[in-house]
């Protein structure tokens, strides 16, 4: 290996290691608030990025159908809460997040604003608008229900929550695996070196999304709403934060990140429709070295993991899987040897 070939899979690296960054902080988040470990984030990755590819061929993806079913499922959860405790008006905000995302993207993909000659801009856009919503869905109609419950019983329903949409990814997308071409082709000279455009949009939008979301936790009131909720969610209760909504929140923002995450790994990787647990279990890894706590940490660590995967895929490509799930072993070590508290449920 000369200095050429290490740059190049640094790079390479950090392409992919900005996903699982973003990846990262969708899991912290979503476990903070609500006490879920989100095993599906993966999946929001494969499906945006299956999405993506159908729609740079002109074909309507079967996505919105499954949309659909999660919001018809959330509807009649919500509708039997309300049955039950006579309180109608929560309803709306359910319907209008279970109907109108599904019949807006029904009539994109049906209409000739989605054909293969429209802009890649309008083709992620609709990505976005399919697949983002899935994430507080889910949550709506698995994980509010449990909300009082043990963390092993949420994680129970993650898990169940992931096989069933990996399920789905079959029946709707196939065996086949897709990819999606770049979104800017070619390389940048830099010196000695080049940059793939690929790697320099990956970092734009990386970074635009960390501060969009330094700027809504440190400056917006339901920013600080659920950092309140992450802290102690007695206590947020107590001050008046309605914790349920913090959850959805919080679920929503982790959607958007996964459908973000997939439109960018998509040119850059061949997606299955099982590929998102692989993928989410990297994301883990960095989550794993945070302890779940600390947003920037599980950045770090998840940039770490994209580098050590390239390097791994170099000199034992067949083995760079296991390889990089190894890391899981010293790291844990670590975190038993070097934290010493107990950390339990502060609910």
């Amino acid at each position: 290996m000369n200095a050429t070939i290490a740059t190049l899979l640094i790079q390479d690296g950090l392409t992919s290691g900005l996903i699982y960054a973003l990846l990262a902080v969708s899991i912290v988040l979503v476990f903070l608030v609500t006490r879920v470990l989100w095993v599906p984030a993966g999946d929001m990755v494969a499906f945006a990025a299956l999405t993506m590819s159908l729609l740079r061929q002109g074909i309507a993806p079967n996505t919105v159908w499954l949309l659909a079913g999660l919001g018809l499922l959330a509807v009649i959860v919500q509708a039997w809460r309300c049955h039950r405790s006579g309180e109608w008006r929560a309803l709306r905000g359910v319907l209008l997040l279970a109907v109108l995302p599904p019949l807006l993207g029904y009539a994109i993909t049906r209409s000739g604003l989605a054909g293969a000659e429209a802009p890649v801009l309008v083709h992620a856009l609709i990505t976005l608008l399919l697949v983002a919503p899935m994430a507080p869905l889910l949550y709506l109609t698995a994980f509010r229900p449990l909300t009082e419950a043990s963390v092993l019983v949420k994680l129970i329903a993650a898990v169940a929550a992931h096989y069933m949409l990996v399920g789905f990814g079959l029946f709707f997308f196939g065996a086949e695996g897709l990819r999606t071409p770049p979104f800017i082709s070619g390389r940048l000279d830099v010196g000695v070196t080049t940059l793939s455009w690929h790697l320099l949009l990956s970092l734009a939008v990386s970074l635009v999304m960390i501060a969009a979301l330094w700027v809504f936790f440190e400056r917006t009131l339901w920013g600080k709403a659920l950092r309140a909720t992450a802290i102690n969610r007695f206590g947020a209760r107590l001050v008046g934060i309605r914790t349920e909504r913090a959850g959805l929140l919080a679920f929503g923002i982790a959607g958007l990140i996964g459908a973000l995450s997939g439109l960018m790994i998509g040119p850059i990787a061949t997606i299955y429709y099982d590929s998102g647990f692989l993928i989410g279990l990297k994301a883990f890894i960095g989550v794993v070295c945070a302890a779940m706590a600390s947003f920037p940490v599980a950045v770090l660590g998840a940039l770490a993991v994209g580098v050590f995967e390239a390097f791994a895929s170099f000199f034992a490509s067949a083995l760079k899987e296991a390889i990089v799930f190894v890391l899981l072993v010293p790291i844990l070590l670590w975190r038993s040897l070097t934290d010493h508290s107990l950390h339990g449920e502060d609910d």
